[in-house]
């Protein structure tokens, strides 16, 4: 009887455990739980790596240099947003909707490179001089200048082909591919890195040994992407019309935070001291591992929220679970760097062991900017653009205001600065995307 009893109850367990592995949430989590363990455990190694590779350029670089180095790094961004003026943005949500058809996607990526090339062009004519003059006020010889330029054109172009060649994949939540790729690239980067830094310490060298394993990790993109999209399609004009749309909304905006969101650099570069500017790029290698976040939410979460139908609560939904994840996880960065500052200071040598408070600044202030951009890019993935009329004005009055109230000569005042910029943006960015999706609310009903 007992024996009968005990198989009774075994086979009950068993029955109730099937029933869980076939249930739709049950699979849905095993399905994020793997997408997660494969994409973190890449991720980490990659963000390893990436720090690695800036403890090695910190270590190796004279003060002098490394502040050439972040000028440069700097720069490189700012051209790279000017260049991308909303098109992977357009690209996303143009491919979002046909990214099942493998015609049509290829479609809209031949499109948005063909679209991309002018924005290059004007892109170099407009920060190659703005650099070469900022290099020069911070005792950069004209040869080092025209150096550290050719070294940066050839990174500029394979970061601007490295984001829209990410597209398919992310869309088809292709990950695994995408991660060994990177992880190869960054571990390239590496060894030329430590190969090349040895035996000449310059900023030119560090910024260049970044582009080789770039355009290799490029076209094994390129053959990753086959598999999803026809690449001899040719380019639409009513899709470059669409693209234009949206670039049209978002432009104001891409250069206006072309130059706001890194005020910090160039208000020291201007203002502060050689050592200043070191000194914040040496903490940015350190805040640069909370881009971790940025890089996970936009391989899994930004391209499922554009593939979502057009309803009023899921959205929603998905909207807050989303602040509501990256707000944790910040404020799990933030108490681990101010429990262990002088831990984490010892990555970047003696000479900036010194930085405990500045460290926790910067640290909040990266938070901040990365969640602003989540935000962003998780609304504006379904289309949706913010009129610069009203952003861009309020941007710039929040930023007199910080400048007025805060010493931006100093490493604190500017990082104060960078703390109360990134709090407006991330409540404008996050307001507007409730904006959006309480107006689909409206429109329901009617539908």
């Amino acid at each position: 009887m007992k024996k009968a009893f005990n198989s009774a109850q075994t086979s009950s367990h068993l029955q109730m455990l099937s029933n869980l592995k076939s249930h739709p949430i049950f699979t849905r989590a095993t399905d994020w739980v793997k997408l997660i363990g494969v994409t973190g455990t890449a991720q980490v190694g990659v963000q390893a790596i990436g720090l690695l590779c800036g403890v090695l350029v910190i270590r190796m670089l004279s003060t002098d240099e490394y502040a050439l180095y972040t000028l440069a790094n700097t720069m490189l961004g700012t051209m790279v947003m000017l260049a991308n003026a909303g098109i992977p943005i357009a690209v996303m949500a143009e491919g979002g909707k046909v990214w099942q058809d493998k015609e049509k996607l290829g479609e809209v990526l031949v499109t948005g490179f063909d679209f991309r090339k002018k924005f290059a062009i004007g892109s170099l004519v407009i920060g190659i001089p703005i650099l070469s003059y900022l290099l020069y006020k911070n005792q950069a010889s004209p040869i080092m200048i025209i150096l550290i330029i050719s070294g940066l054109i050839p990174v500029f172009y394979t970061q601007l082909s490295d984001v829209l060649l990410q597209i398919a994949p992310k869309l088809k939540q292709d990950i695994v591919p995408l991660q060994k790729n990177l992880v190869l690239v960054n571990l390239g980067r590496l060894f030329l890195l430590g190969l090349s830094l040895i035996a000449f310490p310059f900023a030119f060298v560090a910024i260049l040994s970044a582009s080789i394993p770039q355009v290799l990790g490029n076209f094994n993109l390129k053959k990753i992407t086959k598999s999803y999209a026809d690449w001899d399609q040719k380019p639409s004009p009513v899709l470059k019309q669409k693209m234009m749309g949206t670039v049209k909304r978002v432009l104001p905006e891409a250069i206006y935070y072309s130059i706001s969101g890194q005020i910090t650099i160039w208000i020291l570069s201007i203002f502060g001291s050689t050592t200043s500017l070191a000194e914040i790029g040496a903490l940015g290698r350190i805040a640069m591992i909370i881009n971790l976040v940025s890089i996970l939410f936009g391989m899994l979460v930004i391209p499922r929220f554009a593939r979502l139908p057009q309803l009023y609560t899921l959205l929603l939904k998905r909207y807050v679970q989303v602040h509501l994840l990256v707000l944790v996880v910040f404020c799990f960065f933030i108490g681990l760097v101010y429990i262990f500052p002088k831990e984490i200071l010892w990555v970047l040598g003696p000479q900036y062991a010194n930085l405990k408070y500045e460290l926790f600044l910067a640290v909040i202030g990266s938070c901040l900017s990365v969640f602003s951009g989540i935000v962003f890019s998780l609304y504006s993935s379904r289309g949706w653009v913010m009129n610069p009329a009203i952003s861009i004005p309020i941007s710039i009055a929040t930023i007199s205001l910080a400048i007025w109230s805060t010493d931006v000569t100093t490493l604190i005042g500017v990082l104060w600065l960078n703390i109360i910029v990134g709090t407006i943006q991330l409540l404008i960015h996050s307001g507007y995307g409730f904006l959006k999706i309480f107006k689909i609310r409206r429109i329901e009903p009617n539908e």
